[in-house]
């Protein structure tokens, strides 16, 4: 019997629309524009300014602190101005605008096809190429790399969970890449494996990605210590608790880190960036994007450079369909509507979803009828509909006391709701302000 988590869990239409298409690399734009923001923790710290010259490659932005991540750019050209850019969330955040002129990279990047198994480094030497290329989590939440691979003092990694799951409907990005890449992914695994020093990975996949399945297994007869485990689909397998709780029968308690429970888990893009950049001195310029939705002409999944327009990904797919409603990044139950589609591609960009107007209408709110599928589905125990109340009536001290800061904004709750009722919205704003209140107690 196959295996997932043990706690809630849904299975929404899958609608893996762009499944099987080979991976197709996007035109360069005339112009990037590089968020200082595209990852968890602090933003980069801009080290370039009007006027200079860039290739792929060259360092932009230093991390600005522990938790952050440098940025590089993803073309050749002249850089525009560092000015500011609306990003995914609607707001305002510092940005480098680099005009492109040509194609030209930084002589230190292997740009060959040769494929590099081997690798000598110490485990010291691996993280800090790691962070050295700007390497972070690729399924979404895109925390630093190199700080995963770092365990606070007195923790110790027990094994590797690679995460090849892509729970969330219509995404492929992560399925082509498995398709395509699996020899590098493989060895992207055994290089992380050595930066924590362990000798046991899981890479777990979905049941109904079959063929990467069959792929991952026959590749993973070269490589000691890596097993291929198939998981039965259940929506949101993808998140860190909720897979090690598959793969390992282990629940993280509240508020504790999946080392804890002596599990690193890291997303299979991550992997493969990880296998550039340690064997091809390759920084994380460009990502596999998935764009798609039911009234997209061409559904597929695009190698991208970071800071791309949305804009041009969708003409790649065929254009902005007449119906079309809502512009989701990511997909349709944990992405968010964009204001624009002139935003910039991230390094957490993983899809783009075009929905036609009538799946993008909201459907009426009725009174909460007290059926509770929200709380029988939750992934994390949680009680959505009386978070959502103790939102309303901002009574955060309740909020805090009820583990809403748990919540992983799956969606779940909301997605099987009977009355409509907006449940994840209320959450992650109870959520946010939670979260200020602890941090500004702590400082």
């Amino acid at each position: 019997m196959l295996r997932t988590f043990r706690i809630g869990g849904i299975h929404p239409p899958e609608n893996k629309l762009s499944a099987g298409k080979k991976i197709t690399p996007l035109d360069l734009p005339e112009q990037v524009i590089i968020p200082l923001g595209q990852h968890i923790g602090a933003p980069a710290q801009a080290i370039v300014k009007k006027g200079d010259i860039v290739k792929v490659g060259t360092l932009i932005a230093k991390a600005g602190g522990f938790v952050s991540a440098n940025i590089h750019s993803s073309v050749s050209g002249k850089v525009n101005k560092v000015d500011v850019v609306t990003d995914a969330s609607g707001y305002k955040k510092p940005a480098i605008f680099i005009d492109v002129d040509g194609d030209e990279w930084e002589d230190s990047i292997d740009r060959s096809t040769t494929y590099i198994r081997e690798c000598g480094l110490p485990s010291k030497e691996i993280i800090e190429k790691i962070a050295g290329a700007g390497i972070v989590g690729l399924g979404g939440a895109t925390f630093p790399t190199q700080v995963k691979l770092s365990p606070p003092p007195g923790s110790k990694a027990e094994i590797l969970i690679i995460n090849a799951v892509e729970c969330e409907p219509y995404l492929t990005s992560d399925h082509s890449l498995m398709m395509e890449k699996g020899q590098e992914i493989m060895t992207g695994v055994t290089i992380l494996m050595k930066a924590i020093h362990v000798t046991k990975a899981v890479i777990g996949i979905e049941n109904n990605k079959p063929d990467a399945i069959k792929h991952f297994q026959q590749l993973a007869k070269d490589f000691n210590g890596i097993e291929i485990m198939p998981l039965k689909v259940q929506y949101p397998q993808g998140g860190e608790k909720q897979l090690i709780d598959a793969v390992m029968r282990r629940q993280v308690k509240s508020g504790a880190l999946p080392i804890s429970e002596g599990a690193v888990v890291q997303n299979v893009g991550t992997a493969f960036a990880v296998y550039e950049a340690v064997q091809k001195n390759k920084p994380l310029v460009e990502r596999v994007v998935t764009v798609t939705g039911k009234a997209v002409s061409n559904p597929c999944n695009l190698l991208v450079r970071i800071g791309t327009p949305v804009r041009a990904l969708i003409e790649a797919a065929g254009g902005i369909p007449e119906n079309t409603g809502k512009i989701i990044g990511g997909g349709p139950m944990m992405g968010k509507a964009l204001v624009t589609a002139d935003i910039p591609v991230t390094k957490g960009s993983s899809g783009i979803l075009l929905l036609t107007k009538q799946e993008a209408k909201r459907k009426p709110v009725y009174d909460c009828i007290r059926c509770a599928k929200c709380v029988n589905i939750c992934p994390m125990g949680l009680n959505p509909t009386f978070l959502m109340s103790l939102t309303e009536y901002t009574n955060w001290e309740a909020a805090e006391k009820n583990n809403i800061v748990d919540c992983i904004e799956c969606g779940s709750c909301s997605y099987t709701c009977p009355a409509n009722r907006p449940l994840l919205d209320h959450i992650r704003l109870g959520k946010g302000t939670v979260m200020g209140i602890i941090r500004a107690r702590k400082s």
